[in-house]
């Protein structure tokens, strides 16, 4: 019963840490995003170009389920995307009636730029930590991400169980 209580601890002490980090990685990001362009974005169209970078081509129907959207809510971000320059939509190759979205050049830069300079922000932090801790840091992550990608895989399948 004592390594529930101290696993349950430990589960609490490290979402703490987390949100503490995350807190901090706001204000650095909010910096370097700024900072990157002259026309910055929202974070929801922020978290737009991040899904159109790792999965483009996509449509605006999945583009919607990706971020958990109204159909409306992203055509018009998808709009102010376009008018910014960092979208593009061409007609789809599977269907006539569907649009397919990518990342315009202007856009890849931005995420390049706003990218370099963020990691140029935490470069500055990590190097002043002690090299134990640079690498229980790196290994903490990784296994963060790991489980955030399963717990995502999971929650995908048992939607798709359920539709």
């Amino acid at each position: 019963m004592h390594s529930e209580t101290s696993s349950g601890a430990d589960r609490d002490a490290a979402a703490s840490a987390a949100r503490e980090v995350i807190e901090l990685l706001e204000v650095l990001w909010s910096k370097g995003r700024h900072m990157a362009s002259p026309a910055p974005v929202s974070s929801s169209q922020l978290r737009a170009l991040y899904v159109l970078d790792r999965d483009q081509p996509i449509n605006l129907r999945t583009l919607g389920k990706v971020l958990g959207s109204a159909p409306s809510s992203v055509s018009r971000m998808c709009d102010r995307l376009d008018a910014l320059g960092f979208v593009e939509r061409t007609p789809s190759s599977s269907s006539r009636r569907e649009l397919e979205l990518r990342l315009s050049s202007r856009g890849e830069s931005y995420l390049r730029d706003l990218r370099s300079r963020r990691e140029a922000a935490l470069l500055e932090v990590i190097s002043a930590m002690p090299p134990a801790e640079r690498a229980a840091l790196a290994a903490g992550l990784s296994g963060f991400r790991v489980a955030f990608e399963d717990a995502a895989a999971k929650a995908a399948g048992d939607a798709a169980e359920s539709a």
